[in-house]
């Protein structure tokens, strides 16, 4: 979930101008001095600066990951026991559950868990709740499963820290549950054997955004520890790792970094076969495989099978053999490409109800709610939503007679906070700051409706409903040179907390070259009067409206990030425009 990295696969036009935000450099002092220290340009010093490296220690962490980084697992609060309760299993050849979402995050935690304790768990299986018969999380069905079948432990992952409800049912049952969750807890901790969760308030575990794989990989690392295993054992499963910590938009910092950097290695060298055939399928074996690949090439598809059949469907994919893998990955993009069509179809109903309600306009919230509506894609819808209109956005549909559904927001304010507080209109909510699902009775729709409007409206500032373009630094084109661009690289991998870097240059010309090319897209060759010409190609998707601009030599501003491009073995340079504003 979340909504920092803009989807390549449904270009859509704001219909806000959006407003520019240079970051502010806090301390001059600091950037000289790691100027100094690291022999680098200024531009990467305030680079650096911007992303919280404040040292040459900071520096080596940032530039240099490395395996011995990552934290002692057993600082977590509730590992010691969680490891304990896994091996008293194995001890009394006891059966195991592994239990998790349906979503990326869910199905690699599962996958990862399961493949690394069968080893030593001979009966084990896994369980993925059906996103329609079931909903979200621990399910009273699963339990009754666990207990019907002789399970005595379930390991939950991604989900279960608010379910009190659910691990006291189990318990009255006789079946203990260890939860590994990295969601906001609530009042109550649930009464588990264990609960592994970085945000409870007295959990002293330095790092506190790993994904819900992440707490999956560190009780198998603890496990490790504990019973003098190689822990290059459970550093194979990193691939799955870095997918989740990619396809929930984590932030790529500390402890993410370092496992994001090493499981791309792993992606790159000897990916597992499932995730080897999906990128077979899709054309991206041959190539370098960064965050970017598994944002919008790998996640869509595990998501999709859970969204559209069953998530079980994506584990399968995780933990297949070779031999298996090219069929289950067929199948996974088949599914993928109905979820497209159902995506598409669904935001073009949303967008024409928007368009056609005349007070869209004076609202500052979306709730819209549509019985007919697959379940399976309004999390995307919403991100659509966002995207047009910019809005706090909840899309609902009905499911086993509820109202149900997915909440997403803008920049900067907290949606989480603001259904909490109607609450007592919803049966169910979970989530975070910028994304959230929740269920309602239907006949309580129209009252959410207007009581999270109400909550918005008391609450949103009128700066957070403008789009914000987030820029790091501006620069003059001649500051573009290979040793800028070969520490640039460095800067991977890339997301929340750590973006591609962005650049704004000033009263930028064209050399003549400009054109139109596709739909709606300039191709160009930048430059800047007055100073020593350097002249870079450049492509503007989207931006075709502003070809008059530059065949006119009208000075404009421009947002961009740098691109290498490679050509049978020559390199260049190339600007991806963003942004276009006349100087």
């Amino acid at each position: 979930m979340g909504n920092t990295i803009e989807s390549l696969e449904f270009k859509i036009i704001l219909l806000v101008e959006n407003k520019w935000n240079i970051h502010q450099i806090q301390n001059v002092e600091e950037v000289s001095s790691l100027q100094a220290v690291l022999a680098v340009d200024k531009i990467i010093a305030k680079l650096l600066s911007l992303r919280g490296v404040k040292t040459f220690d900071d520096a080596k962490y940032f530039f240099r990951p490395s395996l011995d980084m990552l934290h002692d697992p057993f600082l977590m609060k509730g590992m010691g026991v969680a490891v304990d309760r896994i091996v008293q299993a194995i001890a009394n050849k006891e059966k195991v559950l592994i239990f998790g979402d349906y979503d990326v995050d869910g199905t690699t935690s599962v996958a990862l868990v399961y493949s690394f304790f069968k080893k030593y768990i001979p009966e084990m299986r896994y369980y993925i709740p059906d996103r329609y018969a079931e909903g979200y999380g621990i399910s009273f069905k699963s339990i009754d499963y666990a207990a019907e079948n002789n399970y005595s432990l379930i390991i939950a992952l991604d989900c279960g820290i608010k379910a009190n409800d659910k691990i006291d049912y189990a318990n009255s049952k006789n079946v203990d549950f260890i939860i590994c969750d990295h969601h906001l807890p609530g009042d109550e901790i649930p009464n588990a054997v264990a609960v592994l969760d970085p945000k409870q308030h007295d959990c002293p575990y330095p790092y506190k955004e790993l994904a819900g794989c992440g707490i999956g990989f560190k009780l198998a690392q603890a496990f490790c520890i504990q019973n003098g295993i190689d822990e290059q054992e459970v550093f194979e499963y990193l691939d799955l790792v870095v997918t989740s910590i990619a396809a929930d938009i984590v932030p790529i910092t500390g402890e993410n970094r370092v496992l994001a950097h090493y499981g791309l290695k792993k992606l790159n060298a000897d990916p597992r076969p499932g995730l080897k055939a999906l990128l077979a399928l899709n054309k991206q074996q041959d190539r370098e495989l960064d965050i970017n690949t598994l944002v919008f090439t790998i996640a869509p598809r595990i998501n999709a099978a859970g969204r559209i059949e069953h998530g079980s469907k994506a584990v399968e994919l995780l933990i297949s053999d070779t031999d298996e893998a090219t069929e289950f990955s067929k199948k996974i993009n088949e599914t993928n490409s109905q979820r497209r069509d159902i995506d598409i179809s669904i935001t073009d109903e949303a967008f024409e109800t928007m368009d056609l309600d005349p007070i869209t306009p004076f609202k500052k919230s979306t709730v819209l709610f549509n019985p007919s509506w697959h379940k399976g894609v309004v999390g995307i819808v919403a991100s659509r939503m966002i995207e047009r209109y910019y809005k706090p956005t909840i899309i609902l549909t009905e499911s086993n007679g509820m109202a149900t559904g997915s909440a997403r927001s803008v920049k900067d304010f907290d949606v989480y906070t603001a259904i909490e507080n109607c609450s007592h209109l919803l049966e169910q909510f979970g989530g975070h700051k910028f994304a959230a699902g929740l269920s309602l009775k239907t006949e309580n729709v129209k009252a959410f409706i207007e009581a999270f409007e109400n909550e918005v409206s008391r609450s949103i500032k009128p700066e957070m409903l403008i789009p914000t373009v987030e820029i790091d630094l501006e620069i003059a084109l001649d500051d573009i040179n290979d040793k800028l661009i070969r520490i640039l690289n460095q800067f991977a991998p890339h997301g929340p907390h750590n973006m591609t870097p962005v650049f704004v240059s000033r009263a930028v010309l064209d050399t003549g070259f400009a054109k139109m090319v596709g739909a709606n897209h300039l191709k160009l060759e930048v430059y800047q009067p007055n100073t020593q010409l350097t002249k870079i190609e450049a492509i503007a998707f989207g931006k075709g409206d502003f070809l008059n601009f530059f065949k006119r030599n009208i000075p404009v501003d421009i947002v961009y990030k740098i691109k290498v491009n490679e050509f049978r073995g020559v390199t260049s340079i190339q600007l991806i425009i963003e942004e276009i504003k006349a100087a």
